[in-house]
């Protein structure tokens, strides 16, 4: 049984509020988990003590046990030092895409032409 630790949603429309449980993989997001670990809630401001409630034990637990987090649940627990969150770097994905990179080749070659003519005539 794969068992993850992530975060199951609860609040009303547009005011979320998560509960970060301990889950077989397999289950739904909202649905059935093994056992509740604490809490999120994101409309907080992120300085606030009580945007993320944890159980610290039970975490280091079940990390010990084999339990994978989610990414955004690995996020929360490198900012409590329980886990190491490697650091992503995709230059590639920030490129321009292909129709974005050719209008600037012809953007960058009217202004060469356009300088170039105005060189002479000055």
């Amino acid at each position: 049984m794969s068992l993850k630790i992530r975060l199951a949603r609860g609040g009303a429309k547009k005011r979320p509020f998560y509960r970060v449980v301990v889950a077989d993989a397999r289950m739904p997001r909202d649905g059935r988990f093994i056992e509740k670990l604490g809490t999120f809630d994101p409309v907080k401001p992120k300085d606030d003590a009580k945007r993320l409630v944890l159980d610290v034990e039970k975490a280091k637990a079940w990390l010990a046990k084999g339990a994978q987090p989610t990414d955004r649940v690995l996020r929360l627990l490198d900012d409590l030092g329980l886990a190491k969150r490697p650091q992503r770097n995709n230059p590639v994905k920030a490129q321009p895409k292909k129709k974005a990179q050719e209008r600037a080749a012809a953007a960058a070659k009217a202004a060469e032409a356009g300088a170039g003519a105005e060189a002479p005539a000055a």
